[in-house]
Parts: structure tokens; sequence; C-alpha cells
């Protein structure tokens, strides 16, 4: 399991700010496989920019996430594009990738929008779900990644 070395990742806000938690509130993270640096922008929608380079469109190795208010519950939905179209990687390698680096794609939320969750302690408590997508829908799987305090650097 990998740790997050803060000095790889690159923030960029885009239209949201830094400590006011609003809806919608959206993440685009991509890496670079030659530096290791991790690029992470927070924002009013995803990023199409960011996960339209060629590159990024082979690999599908992005991870977007969103808030969402479902029944007057604050969650963080993640997706992951694991199989469907033309993406590099079988199935079972490129699942068995995102959930090894899981636990650095959500430091990575976390330490990016540090100031938002100092603002607002609460957030620390709101459950994850990540959605492992494939081209069959019975074979997509929701998982619960516990909540974002677990994701602290700082712990």
């Amino acid at each position: 399991m990998s740790r997050l070395d803060p000095k790889k990742l690159h923030v960029r806000f885009d239209g949201v700010a830094r400590d006011v938690f609003a809806l919608p509130r959206r993440y685009t993270l991509t890496h670079s496989d030659r530096t290791g640096d991790l690029y992470l922008t927070i924002g009013l929608t995803f990023d199409n920019e960011q996960i339209s380079e060629w590159y990024t469109r082979f690999m599908r190795d992005e991870v977007l996430a969103e808030w969402k208010l479902e029944q007057n519950n604050l969650c963080l939905h993640g997706y992951c594009h694991v199989c469907g179209g033309f993406v590099f990687g079988n199935a079972s390698l490129r699942e068995w990738i995102f959930r090894r680096e899981m636990r650095r794609v959500l430091q990575a939320i976390r330490h990016g929008d540090r100031e938002l969750f100092a603002e607002n302690p609460r957030l620390d408590q709101t459950e994850i779900l990540v959605h492992f997508h494939k081209s069959k829908a019975e074979e997509c799987k929701i998982e619960q990644m516990g909540c974002f305090g677990n994701y602290d650097l700082q712990q």
C-alpha cells in the first residue's frame, strides 16, 4: 500500500473556494507514470481537459470523485474505469492496481483539499464509496472505503 508524498501532489482549484464547502465539488486526479507526480483539480465539474490527453485516454487510470447529498447524508463517490472501451490492461489487473493505489488517491484528495477539511471538520466523518466501473453492469462494484479521517496525513 503506497503513501502519498505531498511534494509530488500538484493541486489546482477551478471555480471553488479552498475553505468553503458547497455542492457541486468534484475532483479529477491523474498522474505521471514517468515522474510519479499526481495532478488534482478541484472544481465545480470534472476537468475534462485534464483527462483528454492521449496518454490518459489510452490508460484510463484517472480517478474522478464528487460529493453527493443523498437523503440528508453527505458522501464522497469515487469512480474508477476498470474495463470497457479501449483501455490498457485486463480488468483484474486494473482493478488490483486501483485498489492498491486507493489509499494514496484518497490521501491526495484529503491533503489537496486540506483547507476545506480544516474549516469543516465534520467532513472527516463522511463515508467514501468507490465505484469500480466495468463494461458489464452486473460486474460493476461499489465499495465502502471508510471515512476521510482515515486518510489524513497528520495521523
